[in-house]
């Protein structure tokens, strides 16, 4: 976990305060987690948000997302609760007041990633390939895939 942490706090430009902060963690739960005195996060919501910033930062990284962006989209990452694929898609919405695809599919990627590592999700979805390609592909597209091939796969999908 100490390397997880480690690196989103060089991606993202973050101090271990910080992030301890838009995780919501105490910054010597953080420091524990990052030491290997602790293994893992018992709260659902921080690692929903761990998974956020993973995201995040990868998307800093690869230059699809500005700082400015990302200090603003860390806002929103620490205010979320976790909990349900959709519940935190109202927060983001277009102007027709329906959810936006992006935070759609990011919800969706999130559960499916706190639920397995995303090679568990890849044999899964080799597992299902022969008798269902569809639900092998999702697993691979949304498990273990990028947001924007996610996005892609999601919208056209649609109709």
């Amino acid at each position: 976990m100490g390397a997880l942490f480690r690196r989103l706090i060089d991606d993202l430009g973050l101090n271990q305060a910080r992030l301890a902060g838009v995780l919501g963690l105490s910054a010597p739960m953080l420091s524990q987690l990052m030491s290997g005195q602790r293994a893992k996060i018992g709260n659902p919501a921080v690692v929903q948000r761990v998974q956020l910033l993973q995201d995040l930062a990868g998307q800093v990284v690869d230059g699809s997302v500005s700082a400015a962006e990302a200090t603003e989209r860390m806002e929103e990452i620490k205010k979320s609760q976790g909990g349900s694929v959709l519940s935190n898609t109202t927060q983001s919405t277009s102007g027709s007041g329906a959810p936006t695809v992006k935070r759609v599919v990011r919800e969706i990627q999130s559960l499916l990633r706190s639920v397995a590592a995303a090679g568990d999700i890849i044999e899964a979805a080799d597992t299902l390939a022969p008798t269902h390609p569809e639900l092998a592909e999702f697993l691979r597209v949304y498990g273990a895939g990028r947001t924007s091939d996610a996005v892609a796969h999601y919208q056209s999908h649609q109709n």
